[in-house]
């Protein structure tokens, strides 16, 4: 069995094993094996884009288990990163595993989530099938040219699960911008949504001479601007009403501003307010927030139409790793760099919130608690740091970047530079080949730079 011990260890989360160490190890051992061979894996779109990614196995008989381990945990990384419907298998051993992940895929198998959830995405079941390597589709990417459109008057949006931000924007100058807090992960009725999104609309509107054009994020899938799957809706759970009220919720909502209107990821934002601000491209924005957002932007400075839900990759590959809520796997990113890996290190740092302290008001605590000083606040941040260290390496195996910038609530305050920080260290003490920069906004864009990004994502009907 593949075992790894890292040299940097969090005293409030000791038990990590990094899914970046693990991999390496892994690979280094099937390696050794006479007989190992390459599997190609590729992941088709409905819009005939691909992607490939190849890995290593060994011989039937030879570390098997920590094989399927590593199989089964790399395409669930890669189905969620970077998305398809099809997933093409091809080279060695090709059979085997694409009849495993088809029973680990199937309704009553271990990944039924990702499967129903991919489902949703794609409008078209997941299927695993074995090809020749000379008939595997060539790597293909849509690169999507949104934002960067800083004329005229502009509303931008961003919707989270404990508030909602709006901003109005003249020239790419936040002329007006707030918060107002909202809970709607558990409403069941959308009108509650659409009600609170028209709000924050006609509020910044009041701010705005005209209005040219409207951009927003928030966490989930959107494709044309139609919600495919969004954590802001998971309290309705009629799939009728799912199709009726809010697939196309923010198509109404275009139409009734007659304006540009462009809604994506929160995490494409993030990349894309990173590469406007540094003026770099090659960039994984990560938002810690309720969820983790991310998102991409390539070398040519685009977005892509690779998904980039990583709050489901896995990131930690310890047996007993804690489960995420939803999909009810274990060592999912969601789970050590959101507001619930904040309520689930808290206790194992010492720091007891109130019975029935909801998520938010937790991180408010930990910001608290850092201000003053106290070393169980900072043994958290340590905890987030180390675990987002590890990550990035393995991150930096599925994108090609030279920076990840950091954003969200859990990053605010003096805990955030401790994340870089504690991050920055475990990449110089085990990854010292590896150049990638984690960066953090300053405030000036921490406030803004979100909402510029999301206003400017539509081109403006007049300058």
């Amino acid at each position: 069995m593949v075992t790894v011990r890292p040299r940097l260890v969090a005293q409030a989360d000791p038990g990590l094993i990094p899914a970046s160490l693990w991999t390496r190890e892994y690979l280094s051992s099937a390696r050794a094996n006479k007989g190992v061979g390459e599997l190609i894996i590729c992941l088709n779109r409905p819009d005939g884009t691909a992607s490939r990614f190849t890995t290593l196995v060994p011989p039937e008989g030879a570390m098997d288990a920590d094989a399927w381990l590593h199989v089964e945990r790399t395409v669930k990384f890669l189905l969620w990163s970077r998305g398809g419907d099809r997933v093409l298998l091809s080279g060695a051993r090709a059979e085997e595993y694409a009849r495993r992940l088809s029973a680990c895929y199937a309704p009553a198998g271990l990944r039924a989530f990702d499967a129903d959830f991919n489902l949703r995405l794609f409008e078209r079941e997941l299927s695993f099938q074995t090809v020749a390597m000379g008939v595997l589709p060539q790597e293909s990417t849509a690169h999507v040219r949104l934002g960067r459109h800083l004329e005229g008057c502009r509303i931008g949006f961003d919707l989270g699960g404990s508030d909602r931000k709006c901003a109005a924007v003249i020239d790419g100058k936040v002329v007006h911008s707030e918060e107002v807090k909202w809970d709607p992960y558990f409403q069941s009725d959308p009108a509650y949504h659409l009600e609170g999104i028209r709000d924050s609309l006609r509020r910044a509107a009041a701010h705005l001479p005209r209005v040219d054009a409207i951009g927003g994020s928030s966490a989930g899938v959107y494709i044309s601007n139609q919600v495919r799957a969004a954590s802001l809706f998971r309290g309705v759970t009629d799939r009728t009403v799912l199709d009726r009220e809010v697939k196309d919720m923010f198509l109404r909502l275009a139409e009734e501003w007659k304006v540009p209107f462009a809604v994506i990821n929160d995490g494409d934002v993030t990349a894309l307010a990173a590469s406007m601000s540094l003026g770099r491209n090659a960039v994984l924005g990560v938002a810690m927030g309720t969820s983790v957002a991310a998102g991409y932007v390539d070398r040519s400075g685009n977005l892509t139409n690779w998904l980039s839900e990583l709050a489901f990759v896995p990131v930690d590959f310890r047996a007993d790793a804690p489960a995420d809520e939803w999909s009810g796997d274990r060592g999912c990113s969601v789970q050590y760099f959101s507001q619930q890996a904040v309520g689930r290190l808290l206790p194992a740092a010492g720091i007891i919130p109130p019975a029935g302290m909801r998520l938010p008001e937790q991180v408010e605590l930990l910001q608290e608690r850092m201000k003053k000083g106290d070393p169980r606040a900072a043994a958290v941040y340590e905890a987030v740091g180390t675990a987002f260290g590890y990550a990035v390496a393995h991150f930096a195996d599925f994108y090609d970047i030279d920076a990840i910038l950091t954003m969200g609530r859990v990053t605010t305050g003096p805990g955030g530079d401790l994340i870089s920080s504690r991050a920055s260290e475990v990449l110089r003490a085990e990854f010292p080949e590896l150049r990638v920069d984690i960066l953090a906004p300053d405030e000036k864009d921490r406030r803004h730079g979100q909402a510029v990004a999301a206003a400017s994502l539509a081109p403006a009907v007049r300058a």
